[in-house]
Formats: structure tokens, sequence, C-alpha cells
């Protein structure tokens, strides 16, 4: 998260109110972002991250299990190609999104060493550079001048990287656990309509339909309610999308069933 947009409440404001209404000074001291609001944004992009990810895992698992099921009556082969499915999406996730977080972080890195670089030889300018990032954010000359020179002391690559770059220098992206997180999460969502062949019987398409639906609303509420966007909007579209996909590899499977048999 920015440190600089926790400095002023209601943006060009050189002051605080208590509850009881008085003004005070805003100080260095005062604007500086709390340590425990530092990994809010990291934290909200990774339960996205999760959310998105358990909802390709309902959809694409469900898709295969369908088509499957146009194709053939057979339990066993519907369960087999669901799995496998299952299985080789959570891996492709995982693996994706290790070779795009490794690619973040070393660009991260990158970054960082830009910045420390330009610490060591033009510390001047770096702090010039703060001052008007400040400044910009609605401080007057003289406070953002104050913060900038207050927070170079006492660590200035971590407040110049905030400021300048939005990134925590000991919190970068963990490619690790980003394909450990997207495997989990699409594993969680395939299980859904996987749970439909084992326990449907002669109603599993019936089921996963349902299964999916309600398992869809729920990722698709969640999705808009970390974005700050209309629940019903959102909910409708991921459904809508769901059914689509498993209607088109059903009558897919169909089609080539009855070629096949």
């Amino acid at each position: 998260m920015n440190l600089c947009g926790s400095f002023v409440r209601g943006g060009g404001m050189s002051g605080r109110s208590t509850a009881a209404g008085d003004d005070v000074p805003m100080t260095a001291e005062s604007t500086h972002l709390e340590p425990h609001d530092a990994g809010f944004g990291a934290r909200l992009n990774w339960l996205r991250a999760g959310v998105l990810g358990a909802n390709d895992g309902i959809v694409s698992t469900a898709a295969i299990v369908l088509g499957t099921a146009g194709a053939t009556t057979n339990d066993s082969t519907v369960l087999l190609a669901g799995a496998v499915g299952m299985l080789a999406g959570a891996m492709s996730m995982a693996a994706g999104e290790y070779v795009s977080v490794s690619a973040q972080r070393d660009s991260e890195r990158a970054l960082l060493e830009k910045e420390r670089f330009e610490l060591r030889t033009m510390p001047a300018a770096e702090l010039t550079e703060l001052t008007e990032i400040y400044q910009e954010k609605g401080l007057s000359p003289e406070l953002a001048r104050e913060v900038a020179e207050q927070l170079t002391a006492k660590d200035p690559l971590r407040a110049h990287a905030e400021a300048e770059l939005g990134l925590d220098p000991d919190a970068l992206t963990n490619p690790f656990q980003a394909a450990f997180a997207s495997f989990v999460s699409f594993l969680v969502g395939a299980s859904v309509p996987l749970a439909s062949v084992i326990f449907g019987g002669r109603w599993q398409v019936g089921l996963c339909v349902a299964l999916v639906v309600v398992a869809l609303s729920i990722t698709g509420g969640l999705s808009a309610r970390l974005g700050r966007s209309p629940v019903g909007r959102a909910v409708a579209r991921n459904i809508a999308g769901g059914l689509i996909a498993m209607a088109i590899t059903f009558g897919l499977g169909h089609l080539v069933g009855g070629v096949i048999g």
C-alpha cells in the first residue's frame, strides 16, 4: 500500500480532527502509516486471486465433466476425466502463476536495485523527488519536506520504494506462495463439479449444474465485494458464463459420443 495516501484525510488539509472536533497539528509522526496496514493491499490481492482460481476450477472441471457425460454414460470414465482435468488444471494454474509472479519479482528487484543506486549517487535529487511526491498528495511544501527528511533518515530505501514504486522491500511477491495458493484454490473449486459425479448417480448432470450455479454465485459475490462492484450483476455474469461453457461442452460431448458410438 502506498505510504503517501495515508498522509492527509480529505486531501489538502494540514491538520486532523479528534473525536471531540479539535484540530490537531499534523506532523510527520502523526501521518506515518501504521505498520499493521502495510500488507493490506497484498492480502486483498491474494484473496482475490484465490477466489478467481476457485472460479476457474469450478467452470473448467464442470465443462470437462459435462462434456464427458454427454459422450458416455460410464460413470468411471466421467470421474476419471474430471479427476485428470482437475489435477491438470491445478498444475497448469500453479505453473503459470509461478512463472508470472517470478517475472514480477524480478522486475521489483530490478526497480529496488535502481532505487538503491540513485540513493547512493544522487541523494539530494531523490530527497527533492520524494518531497514533490508528498506535495502532489496535498501536503504543504514545509510539511512535505519534513516528512521526506524524517522518513529518509529512518529507512531511505523503504521510504522511496513505497512512495515512488508502491513496493515494500520486505514484502516482495513470492512465486512459491502464489503457485501453492493457485493450486489449492483451483482444487477447491474443481471439487464442486467432481462431487456431482461421485454422489450424483443417474442425476449427476443435473446435480453438477445445480452445484456449479451455487458455487459460482458464491465466487461471483465474493469477487464483487472485493472489487466493490454491484453483486447482482457480477453473480449473474458469472453464472451465465458457467452455464454457457457447460452447455457447449455437453452438446459437443453428446455430438461426438453419438458419432463415435
